[in-house]
């Protein structure tokens, strides 16, 4: 599903109430919707462009999470690449050598240590799953180097889950820039949104966040000024906005 057609989705949504849902508070709401607008300028991170690219492919969208851990984009792209184009399959990945799958994903993050994961997890999906990619999140944290954040993305851009939020490092800073959530690590913030936030969102909030994160609110010097949704940010943790510098944890105090 193209970005455009995900945020056409989301703003259609967005528009409709739940029978039996909850109203969602309209802070939440606005800055959804505000985003859903205004990411559509922006790249698609990674993971997501690989996602469009490759058909959604559950196995394409697991190695290239895998690798984009502490990963820039760019790199996590050119390295995915690299990989897809030496092998394209569970079965045929597993054959590569350590080394092999090194030079390919270089410079990742961790690469040795990716390159370890990615074998593992290629012989385990080819033995147990018959080389096919799980499509629960019990199944999928079984796969070597895969958490909840690999899990979660897998299982919404892969599999279309509407039950799954996938919270990275930027959608954790900014639910508690926002004042969403006072929470200390990702996974407090995963669970904390479940409960804030309306699920009609939850497939979006990864993509919006990370897009608006990567571009905009930044862990350093976040872009205040010409932020579309500074109305309805606290802007906890981040002090001096003209300047737009953070001074202070997001969960001081």
């Amino acid at each position: 599903m193209t970005l455009a057609i995900r945020r056409q989705h989301a703003v259609t949504a967005g528009s409709r109430g739940g029978a039996g849902v909850a109203a969602m508070p309209p802070r939440i709401h606005d800055v959804m919707q505000a985003l859903a607008h205004a990411i559509d300028g922006f790249e698609l991170p990674a993971v997501e462009k690989i996602a469009e690219h490759r058909q959604e492919d559950p196995f394409h969208v697991l190695i290239a999470t895998l690798l984009s851990a502490r990963t820039q984009d760019a790199t996590t792209l050119a390295a995915s690449t690299r990989l897809f184009r030496a092998a394209r399959t569970p079965r045929t990945m597993a054959k590569l050598t350590p080394r092999q799958i090194e030079k390919l994903i270089y410079p990742v993050s961790f690469y040795r240590h990716k390159a370890r994961h990615v074998i593992a997890t290629c012989r385990l999906l080819a033995d147990r799953y018959k080389g096919q990619v799980p499509s629960t999140m019990e199944e999928l944290l079984t796969l070597p180097g895969v958490g909840r954040k690999t899990a979660n993305l897998v299982l919404i851009l892969a599999f279309k889950s509407s039950k799954n939020i996938c919270v990275d490092t930027h959608v954790h800073r900014i639910s508690n820039r926002l004042g969403w959530v006072r929470t200390k690590t990702p996974e407090e913030t995963e669970d904390a949104l479940y409960s804030v936030t309306e699920r009609r969102w939850w497939p979006y909030l990864n993509l919006y966040l990370v897009t608006w994160g990567q571009n905009v609110c930044r862990p350093v010097h976040p872009r205040c000024k010409t932020c579309v949704i500074r109305p309805y940010c606290r802007r906890v943790g981040v002090s001096n906005v003209a300047a737009g510098v953070v001074t202070t944890p997001a969960n001081s105090g």
